[in-house]
């Protein structure tokens, strides 16, 4: 069996060369295609069909992905961040008959069914098997090796299913689109489960042939309900990386410690800043202190990145031009519809046709030289009681370049005017520094879409709290109905 879909000519012409690093083992490209040989046939031995990927970020966890993609068997990473209902309806969901772990505890004691046959001689992992009627299971289309589920705003995740074929394609482009960087060491330092760390991180460094580092999670600091500054920090001045992919509260977090004379590492060529909308304040305070930040896009429903700003394309404030294989247009009402490398449906759901195009449910606008920019999700438009339709990321994007306000929720539907929940930058910010802000971002909008009644969040939102997604986007109607009684 042969591996060279990702490692190229890699394991021939650099066999010493690190491919994958959690500081407790370092795999190289010469190793690596018999290691993941190895762990595909302890996978197939097992007989299952389905497998849940339930473990921290590290050399198992990227080893078990590998073999999986390799043996096309359905590979369905399990966020450890989720709750432990939200797993529950991961692992029914998609009906997996197998899952491979490192909390073995965790799944004795809350999926009973499940019995431990092995443990895995390449990773370390356990391995879990239950009984399940094969043909009671949901359809999975053909071809689709991974089902990827995000939290989103609901309580039952969706589960994205993705082709071997889409997900190749996807990690190609962008190798391709980075590759004038040269980059050979990249730090992960979002979950592997996400899917912009799987695919940007992970498949497509290894395209390139760049070192993969993973450390865990607990040594980068780097848990969504109380994240460590300090220990990030220190990860990023340990490995030196030349690259890493972050959403907008981490470009926050380093722009802020940048600010108050904490070096960071030289090494950087590149900070990819996906997730959520990056406020310009922000982009302009990371470019004043020399950071390589470049925004881009992407939803899970088209295998993660669709646009990215790079070093000979770039224009600030855009998500920059599509990839190579991707498709994009508006429609009539301004949606974003994308094609080239899509979903093959929500599992359980239609099956889609991945040649067909997708309706992201974003609203943007794309200039003449093809850079594309995001102005709002479709299904979040409010009308005023004056008949104005209201974009609220527009009126949030506003508030968020303002240094005084970190997280932003804009709402108005039937109301006379616009009103705004806030998170102050920092604890015990006066209410006077929140109303100049506001002022001042008031002062670049149109009459009919200013905020004329604001007030602060009583709690800062996290992901433990239930009111932020993973990727640093407010979860809008849960702030609403935990907060809206502040501005009755």
């Amino acid at each position: 069996m042969q591996i060279e879909f990702l490692l190229g000519d890699t394991p021939r012409l650099q066999p010493g060369r690190v491919a994958i690093d959690d500081g407790n083992r370092a795999i190289t490209y010469g190793s690596l295609p018999d290691i993941v040989q190895a762990e595909a046939h302890f996978l197939r031995a097992a007989g299952a069909l389905r497998f849940a990927l339930l473990a921290a970020n590290g050399c198992g966890w990227v080893l078990s992905d590998l073999a999986l993609h390799h043996l096309q068997r359905l590979n369905v990473p399990v966020p450890a961040y989720f709750t432990m209902a939200q797993k529950r309806h991961v692992i029914d969901d998609a009906d997996v008959d197998a899952v491979i772990t490192d909390r073995p505890v965790e799944v004795q004691e809350h999926w009973p069914e499940f019995r431990r046959v092995a443990v895995s001689p390449t990773t370390g992992l356990s391995l879990f098997q239950r009984n399940l009627d094969p043909e009671a299971r949901p359809r999975v289309p053909v071809g689709v090796t991974k089902v990827t589920y995000t939290s989103g705003s609901t309580a039952d995740p969706k589960g994205v299913c993705l082709s071997t074929a889409t997900l190749n394609c996807v990690s190609r482009s962008l190798m391709k689109a980075t590759s004038p960087l040269g980059i050979q060491r990249h730090l992960c330092l979002m979950p592997l489960p996400t899917l912009l760390e799987n695919i940007a991180g992970v498949h497509a460094s290894l395209r390139a042939g760049a070192t993969c580092v993973v450390p865990s999670d607990a040594s980068t600091g780097m848990s969504y309900g109380a994240l460590d500054p300090q220990k990030l920090l220190r990860t990023l001045t340990l490995v030196q990386p030349e690259s890493i992919v972050i959403v907008p509260e981490l470009l926050r977090l380093l722009v802020r410690a940048a600010q108050s004379g904490h070096r960071l590492p030289p090494s950087l060529k590149l900070i990819a800043v996906g997730g959520a909308a990056v406020s310009r304040n922000l982009l302009d305070e990371a470019a004043d202190l020399g950071l390589p930040v470049y925004e881009g896009y992407g939803l899970s429903e088209c295998a993660s990145v669709v646009c990215l700003n790079t070093p000979g394309a770039r224009r600030v404030g855009s998500v920059g031009r599509p990839l190579s294989h991707v498709r994009l247009r508006l429609d009539e009402g301004g949606q974003i519809r994308v094609s080239g490398a899509v979903m093959a449906g929500y599992l359980g759901d239609r099956e889609i046709d991945v040649r067909q195009e997708i309706q992201t449910g974003d609203l943007g606008e794309i200039d003449q030289d093809g850079y594309v920019y995001i102005r709002g999700r479709l299904r979040n438009l409010f009308i005023t009681s004056l008949g104005r339709n209201i974009s609220p990321e527009w009126v949030e994007r506003e508030l968020a370049q303002e240094p005084a306000i970190r997280h932003a929720c804009a709402f108005g539907e039937a109301l006379p005017a616009v009103s705004a929940l806030l998170s102050p930058a920092r604890p015990g910010l006066e209410a006077e520094a929140i109303e100049v802000a506001v002022k001042a971002a008031n002062a670049r909008l149109p009459d009919y879409a200013q905020v004329r009644r604001w007030a602060c969040m009583p709690e800062e939102p996290t992901l433990a709290n239930g009111l932020l997604t993973a990727n640093g986007r407010l979860r809008r109607e849960r702030v609403i109905e935990r907060f809206g009684e502040l501005l009755a």
